[in-house]
């Protein structure tokens, strides 16, 4: 039996709970996992083995042990650290923004002034900014999320599978949009306008599945006098969200073309995947995407004009997520995998 490393100890606490999900019925490799606090915090174990571990010791946690493979879940800070572990040992690192990961030094000096100017100086000189690219050309292999990403540079990394459970009548129709409120990220003002001014929203339950605050809250509540939105103002709970989301007829996910990280032009569906198509999958629900957004996946719909209707049309619509992404069939693709890279 092979044995694996998996490190998240920056960011992607939930891509590490659905690794450590499937591969918790593994009989090709065993894996340890090194988690930080906070990421410990985020995840139920199920008491599969794990090590609390931050930047100063995880350099030390490895060197006692033997892997066939590291993976690393995020590199978006700690690159001294990762750097020194792809010189090191044989390493994957997972890519969540193409750009970023392929960002100059040049670039990334005028990017640690034009915001956040405290924190990105932190980065500078005490954790190594200007490695970052190095550690992805230094790593065996990156890995990427979204099938329609993959190429000789980056391999898929299958880890979403759809989970089997009772789906109940709702009374009214539930439409669900998931992840942050934050209009950098999803289009909220397209969201209110659509739902003030289309005839049927208000026979239609809108739950806004992400911590919601500021200017987004205010002009939420405003809109919620008159119809059915329901909203949150503290982090959603994994419990809750799993609630939300298995009560959901169709998903909702108004995602902005455009977004940066780290001052990067990124773009969803082209160099940065969209945490939504791994929600669609896990609990087995079309999507409706806007039309700028490019997907070959069948469960992902193109935004009509007429949306409200849509969602409707869709309530009904089946498409049999069981065939392509059950468990066993993600496991078997994901074991495959880790057969190649190690």
């Amino acid at each position: 039996m092979k044995k694996i490393a998996y490190i998240e100890i920056d960011t992607h606490a939930e891509i590490a709970a659905d690794f450590m999900d499937l591969m918790e019925d593994s009989k090709e490799f065993s894996v340890d996992y090194y988690f930080s606090e906070r990421i410990r915090n985020q995840i139920n174990t199920h008491g599969l083995p794990f090590f609390l571990s931050d930047n100063s010791m995880i350099l030390d946690q490895l060197k006692s042990k033997k892997y066939d493979l590291i993976i690393i879940g995020t590199v978006h800070r700690y690159f001294n650290t990762f750097l020194n572990i792809t010189n090191k040992y044989k390493t994957a690192v997972i890519v969540h923004n193409l750009n970023f990961s392929k960002t100059s030094k040049l670039d990334l000096i005028k990017n640690v002034l034009k915001e956040d100017v405290v924190y990105r100086l932190k980065l500078w000189w005490k954790e190594g900014l200007f490695n970052a690219s190095k550690v992805y050309r230094k790593s065996k292999h990156l890995l990427v999320l979204d099938r329609e990403f993959s190429s000789q540079e980056y391999q898929f990394l299958p880890l979403f599978y759809a989970k089997e459970f009772a789906q109940n009548e709702n009374e009214k129709l539930i439409v669900v949009i998931p992840g942050g409120v934050s209009q950098k990220r999803r289009d909220y003002q397209h969201v209110l306008e659509v739902i003030q001014k289309t005839k049927g929203a208000e026979n239609i339950e809108f739950v806004l599945l992400g911590k919601t605050k500021g200017e987004e809250l205010d002009a939420i509540k405003k809109v919620s006098d008159q119809f059915t939105i329901k909203h949150f103002t503290e982090r959603v709970s994994q419990e809750d969200f799993e609630v939300w989301m298995k009560k959901a007829d169709v998903l909702w996910c108004p995602i902005q073309q455009q977004t940066e990280f780290f001052s990067q032009n990124e773009v969803y569906g082209k160099t940065k995947m969209t945490g939504n198509i791994g929600d669609a999958i896990k609990f087995g629900k079309i999507a409706v995407f806007p039309a700028n957004y490019t997907s070959d996946l069948d469960f992902i719909v193109t935004e009509k004009e007429n949306i409200i209707e849509q969602f409707y049309e869709l309530k009904n619509f089946n498409y049999d997520f069981q065939k392509e992404y059950s468990r066993q069939t993600v496991l078997e693709n994901l074991e495959n995998l880790l057969k190649k890279l190690t």
